[in-house]
């Protein structure tokens, strides 16, 4: 799978160490990944210049890993990437769900791209963006769920 392009697309607002296992994880599968942060219309904590920052800070070293700012279907991403795979994360049954909804999506509109899920890395389950926004926005300890630098940047922003 050397010469396969992979896609990991999110908002990462913000990177999680649960996104960044599935970084690290599909780096060893694929040849390429291409982290992808949405631009994104919705509210978001940090912009996405910052988000996409905070992950190329994290994955810096990893030579087959590069970051991207993305808007826009997916699918025309990966193409113009030159991806067939988008790698995805699975959690638990809510995120199966809403996955295999977006994959069944994806592949009708283009059936050359393939979705490839992942589990996390056990102690990973629970960590979602969500969770970390809020918890960290109650004055709560994050620093197991994001890195270190990430966690710096939340509590300055939302204390």
């Amino acid at each position: 799978m050397s010469r396969i392009t992979a896609i990991f697309a999110g908002t990462f607002d913000p990177v999680t160490n649960g996104h960044l296992d599935i970084i690290r994880r599909g780096a060893e599968l694929f040849g390429q990944i291409v982290v992808l942060v949405a631009k994104d219309g919705r509210k978001t904590v940090f912009t996405a210049d910052e988000r996409s920052s905070m992950v190329e800070a994290e994955v810096d070293g990893l030579e087959n890993v590069r970051v991207e700012l993305f808007d826009g279907l997916l699918v025309n991403e990966a193409r113009r990437h030159g991806a067939t795979v988008l790698l995805r994360g699975v959690r638990g049954s809510r995120d199966w769900d809403y996955e295999m909804q977006m994959a069944f999506a994806n592949r009708s509109m283009a059936a050359e791209i393939e979705t490839v899920f992942l589990p996390p890395t056990s102690g990973m389950t629970q960590i979602s963006g969500s969770l970390v926004r809020e918890v960290a926005s109650l004055g709560g300890d994050v620093s197991a769920w994001v890195p270190e630098a990430v966690a710096g940047a939340l509590a300055a922003r939302l204390s």
